[in-house]
């Protein structure tokens, strides 16, 4: 079966903030959209695993956030010592919020015509599709949150051994940002299913060919860091939802995945012995297979975000 794929478009979805985006198989499948994580553009969801969920009926959307890629860079600097003390939990204002990035991919859905739509996110964006769910339940019609938390600190936190490396100057250039980022996935990858050099090295060499920008990865760190904890406000939400997660996540412990799924009544939690914090190709089938059975508990005759 041939899967339609579209060329890289761009949709207007909040003032002065433009996505880049792509999407994969028929019009009349089931609308999907796929929310990367922190400084990851649109091509970290692989293309093969795009057309895989394709091939299993659905109309999927990938996009770059704002910040990343070829999507709008949004203005305000940050400093080294603001993300240390939002941290620290004593944040002040920052340049937008996991709500902003929540409103965006509403733009997205507003740009297809999309009037509801099944979500997935990982890390950063499974924050973000957690908060689309509970700011516009009935636009949603099944949530998977993929090696992610809900913003409760006692719970997904980042091995300490990171933080210097998140925050550390990569320095300027091709090759410096490629070593770098070498460096941190030979860390935070899955050990079960590890990368070759040059699998990881061509990923960074991409990444930084299509856009990456230091800046925009400390504003979205900020937004990250200045997240509400959403245990309340997810414990509300009826449509259904699947949590997976890696048993050996070094940026966010297994705690966030698991203490994400009991706050959403009736999710489905499924955690991967081996499973770092990447997306190994010989786990796509497992993730596809996970996105489709939380989409079909989703009943057409039910209202989005409501009791099916």
């Amino acid at each position: 079966m041939s899967i339609a794929v579209s060329k890289e478009l761009f949709a207007p979805v909040a003032p002065g903030v433009e996505l880049c985006y792509q999407t994969f198989g028929a019009p009349e499948g089931d609308p999907l959209v796929l929310v990367m994580g922190l400084g990851g553009p649109m091509t970290w969801w692989d293309a093969d695993f795009c057309t895989m969920l394709a091939e299993a009926g659905f109309f999927v959307v990938r996009y770059d956030n704002r910040d990343t890629g070829r999507s709008t860079r949004v203005k305000g600097r940050v400093s080294r010592s603001a993300l240390v003390k939002s941290f620290l939990g004593r944040g002040g204002r920052v340049p937008y919020t996991l709500d902003d990035m929540a409103a965006d991919a509403f733009g997205l859905m507003d740009h297809l015509g999309w009037d509801s739509a099944h979500i997935a996110g990982v890390s950063m964006g499974g924050m973000i599709v957690q908060t689309m769910a509970i700011n516009q339940p009935t636009r949603i019609r099944s949530v998977t949150s993929i090696m992610s938390t809900l913003g409760k600190r006692t719970v997904g936190w980042q091995h300490p051994s990171l933080l210097p490396m998140l925050l550390a100057n990569r320095g300027a250039g091709r090759e410096a940002y490629v070593a770098s980022s070498a460096k941190m996935w030979k860390v935070i990858g899955s050990p079960g299913f590890p990368q070759t050099d040059e699998q990881v090295r061509a990923r960074a060499e991409e990444t930084f060919d299509r856009g990456a920008s230091a800046s925009g990865v400390m504003r979205q760190m900020l937004a990250i860091l200045n997240q509400p904890n959403r245990s309340h406000a997810l414990s509300g939400l009826r449509m259904p939802a699947a949590v997976v997660h890696g048993s050996a996540d070094k940026m966010v412990h297994v705690s966030g995945g698991r203490a994400t799924a009991r706050a959403i009544p009736g999710a489905e939690l499924l955690v991967i012995d081996g499973m770092g914090h990447d997306m190994p190709v010989e786990l796509f089938e497992t993730f596809v297979d996970i996105i489709r059975r939380t989409a079909d508990r989703s009943s057409q005759a039910s209202e989005p975000g409501r009791s099916a």
